[in-house]
């Protein structure tokens, strides 16, 4: 039982870094564009493509298939800021809204045209024969992607903090008004925003189709589990969205490890009230922005 247990835990954190990098994609930018976009799920869907892509037709290692993932999710999240959230900013919220969720539509639909909804994963040259520590049984591949996982989510936070962009974005985010008087060109950001977000959503969709497969509907759930982490880890703080990740991955892996792999899905929601009915304004006080 307790084996099982530190087992399920150790799945769970693995799963929880991948969960938290999609929330941070989504939390940069509702923080700086306070726009909820729904289409976040489908950027996370087209990294695991273009991850399997590099790798099955282009020849590239899993490495740089994961910055190909990046670095076209990111072009695609730039065209989408461009194309359907920068002409409705200045409508009610619920227009860009809609407008996120019709791009989120259409990408869903053309994958299943181009793809075809047939599950498929991406390869990677990591040896599948577990290694044992104790009681945990890991892979090669499991620990490459957790340490992959982790590095992007420091790299995100310290970029956040210490780069001029990343100043640029936290000083539009907490106070837009200052930041326009200080030069700051606030549409550049706001593409750059969308841009990096929609990478991290590709980046955890590329690892995450390593270790499971890729097909068009996958970012759905992930979608509504990352707007979960934001409101318990609380908006603008990255530690804060870290620690829920981390603690939705653990009971998730307990969910299926103990009671059933079909409760694993309720679980987020369930945690998410608990969560913010012992502490209302989520995980962490502390915030880059907004305080």
């Amino acid at each position: 039982m307790l084996e099982l247990a530190v087992q399920q835990i150790v799945n769970g954190l693995l799963v929880g870094t991948i969960y938290t990098m999609m929330a941070l994609g989504l939390m940069v930018i509702l923080g700086t564009l306070n726009v909820i976009n729904m289409a976040q799920g489908e950027f996370y869907m087209l990294g695991g493509y273009f991850s399997y892509f590099a790798t099955a037709r282009l020849g590239l290692d899993y490495f740089s298939s994961i910055g190909v993932a990046m670095l076209l999710t990111a072009m695609i999240g730039m065209l989408v800021e461009r194309s359907a959230v920068r002409p409705f900013l200045s409508r009610p919220s619920y227009v860009v809204f809609l407008s996120t969720l019709a791009v989120s539509m259409m990408l869903m639909d053309a994958a299943q045209l181009v793809f075809s909804p047939e599950p498929q994963r991406i390869s990677t040259p990591f040896p599948l024969s577990p290694i044992i520590i104790g009681p945990i049984y890991l892979t090669v591949q499991k620990i490459v992607i957790f340490v992959i996982a982790a590095a992007i989510i420091v790299g995100f936070a310290v970029f956040l903090k210490y780069a001029r962009l990343g100043m640029a974005i936290r000083a539009l985010a907490r106070d837009r008004d200052t930041a326009l008087l200080m030069g700051i060109n606030a549409d550049r950001i706001h593409t750059l925003t969308f841009g990096i977000g929609a990478a991290l959503a590709g980046a955890a969709g590329a690892l995450i189709g390593a270790m499971f497969s890729v097909y068009p509907t996958m970012g759905e759930l992930p979608l509504l589990k990352s707007f979960a982490l934001v409101v318990m880890g609380g908006l603008g703080s990255v530690g804060g969205v870290l620690v829920a990740g981390l603690i939705l991955g653990v009971a998730e892996g307990l969910t299926a490890g103990f009671i059933s792999s079909g409760l694993t899905d309720l679980v987020a929601f369930v945690t998410l009230i608990v969560v913010l009915l012992v502490r209302p304004q989520g995980l962490s006080s502390r915030r880059l922005w907004h305080g």
